[in-house]
């Protein structure tokens, strides 16, 4: 699943670390949903769209949807 959360964290001129501990999780755990390696779970997917004051749609984007 791709996303935006990288381009998110730098228009904040946030790092990972930032973001993690914003989100409660590790940096590791950024690093990994940030290049898609990791689909959040649904409760990480609120807290980091709650956290951007964004909908979960405008973050995360199914590959299969935008494919079509």
């Amino acid at each position: 699943m791709k996303n935006r959360i990288k381009v998110l964290r730098a228009e904040r001129d946030w790092s990972q670390a930032d973001l993690a501990q914003r989100l409660e999780v590790s940096r590791q755990s950024v690093n990994a949903v940030e290049t898609g390696k990791y689909d959040p779970s649904l409760p990480l997917a609120f807290r980091i769209a709650r956290l951007f004051n964004l909908k979960i749609e405008e973050i995360f984007i199914d590959e299969v949807i935008a494919g079509e």
